[in-house]
């Protein structure tokens, strides 16, 4: 056990013996606001952070008739308001605002869609302000509780306050293991659209590529289903973090939202001074068979059709990232490589900019909110076109989810692989950006693709 008492402009910190997250999530259960970002999928980068927060000193959500530029400058002066310094050697969230912005945020960066364009059925923006968390570093295998002592701002105060706080975390974390109750079993899906139905959409979508209004959009179909009595969604998440762990995976209770997500994509993440996205384009199925996945693997590399789709997007987010990087600063370091996943294989590119001078989180989100790689291009034409295809809204699907550290760092998912627990009802949604040389059929099969493990893990005892 050690404890440190950090310079005055620095969070406190004490190291705990590391476990598995998962188990000692569970000690958190019935904690207002429980956030546990996931890296179920454990990778040297992407997969090397996880942790856990709860009990926040406050709230940041969308005010009545506020715009989404409006909200986010509101947020970048609440962390400014909340800024400490990094301590070294710790995982980059260190207390902060995290949660969920939903895939509609977007209406409320771009008037001209937001008549054409449904509004979310839940909060637009949930970000909860965290004094303390607990944080994994699964490379070197350790584990700290970390306290800012917010929201008290006088000095000995803020550290009064930490001090408690670790002491209040750390005991959470030693107490005993609770019993998993409930069910993760749900049956009766349904999807908006038939197979007829969806494969008619794809081909719709198609004619507007033909017709020059786009070059590409992501169309996805729902599936939901009413939520038994006896339903327990983290027993749940728990059976879809080990049928198909991620690196971005997430599990949210918020009382009425409640949100679990086994993503393997970033939207945008922030060290301070370089900001990196990661989008994904191009998927094929896993097989059990190592020789037919292998030839699935060089099918998908050798495709035309899906490496044209992914340099498409990473154009669009070297676009977008250029209005708010260093002027000569954004680059592509990977282009179309391949990142296989418990049921895909994807193409992943990277995109890097350095955050040009009097440019905010605020401003990086605002530049690349909701992701190309989910939307389409041109973006704003593609999200009209997806309103009016899919006819409902997506909620959480395709917005994201992750941290914004009082330290200055940033690490955002894009909510793919995610399903929402909400009013009575879960509900989750698989999709395909949709080119000129699509195939409708194909393209159905592959939204199955994508839900695969998601649907599994609703089906017994986990």
């Amino acid at each position: 056990m050690k404890h440190v008492a950090s310079a005055i402009d620095e969070p406190l910190w004490r190291e705990i013996a590391y476990g598995d997250p998962a188990l000692l999530l569970r000690r958190f259960t019935g904690l207002r606001d429980l956030t546990f970002l996931d890296s179920a999928l454990q990778q040297s980068e992407l997969g090397r952070y996880s942790y856990i927060a709860a009990d926040p000193f406050e709230t940041f959500t969308l005010a009545e008739g506020e715009s989404g530029e409006a909200a986010l400058a509101r947020l970048d002066r609440r962390l400014k308001r909340w800024k400490l310094e990094r301590v070294a050697g710790l995982p980059p969230f260190q207390g902060g605002f995290a949660g969920y912005i939903a895939y509609e945020f977007a209406r409320l960066l771009e008037p001209h869609i937001m008549a054409k364009t449904p509004p979310p059925d839940i909060p637009p923006v949930t970000l909860h302000a965290y004094d303390t968390i607990v944080a994994f570093d699964h490379q070197t295998r350790q584990c700290w509780i970390i306290s800012t002592g917010f929201p008290e701002t006088e000095p000995q105060a803020r550290i009064a306050r930490a001090e408690e706080r670790l002491a209040e975390f750390e005991a959470l974390c030693l107490k005993p293991l609770p019993a998993l109750s409930g069910s993760n079993f749900i049956a009766g899906w349904q999807s908006n659209f038939t197979r007829d139905a969806y494969e008619a959409a794809v081909q719709r979508t198609i004619d507007y590529v033909l017709a020059g209004d786009i070059f590409q959009a992501n169309i996805s179909q729902r599936f939901s289903a009413a939520i038994p009595a006896d339903f327990e969604p983290l027993r749940y998440y728990l059976a879809l973090r080990e049928r198909n762990p991620a690196t971005f995976g997430a599990f949210l209770d918020y009382g009425a939202v409640r949100i679990a997500s086994s993503s393997p994509e970033r939207l945008m993440s922030f060290d301070g001074v370089t900001a990196e996205a990661r989008p994904i384009k191009g998927t094929r199925r896993r097989d059990a068979d190592q020789s037919i996945d292998a030839e699935l693997k060089a099918e998908l590399l050798a495709s035309r059709k899906d490496r044209a789709e992914n340099v498409m997007i990473v154009d669009l987010l070297r676009n977008d990232l250029s209005r708010v990087s260093e002027p000569g600063s954004v680059q592509v370091p990977v282009l179309c490589g391949l990142e296989s996943y418990a049921s895909v294989h994807h193409l992943t590119s990277v995109v890097t900019g350095r955050l040009a001078k009097g440019k905010s989180r605020g401003d990086l989100i605002a530049a690349c909110f909701p992701g190309g790689s989910i939307t389409g291009a041109p973006k704003i034409r593609a999200q009209e076109i997806i309103a009016e295809i899919e006819r409902l809204p997506r909620n959480i699907y395709c917005g994201s989810i992750g941290f914004l550290s009082f330290t200055g760092h940033m690490d955002l998912n894009i909510a793919i692989r995610t399903v929402l627990f909400h009013d009575g009802r879960a509900s989750f949604q698989g999709g395909g950006g949709i080119t000129a040389k699509s195939q409708p059929s194909d393209e159905y099969e592959e939204t199955l693709a994508k839900i695969t493990r998601i649907a599994a893990s609703f089906e017994g005892a986990s």
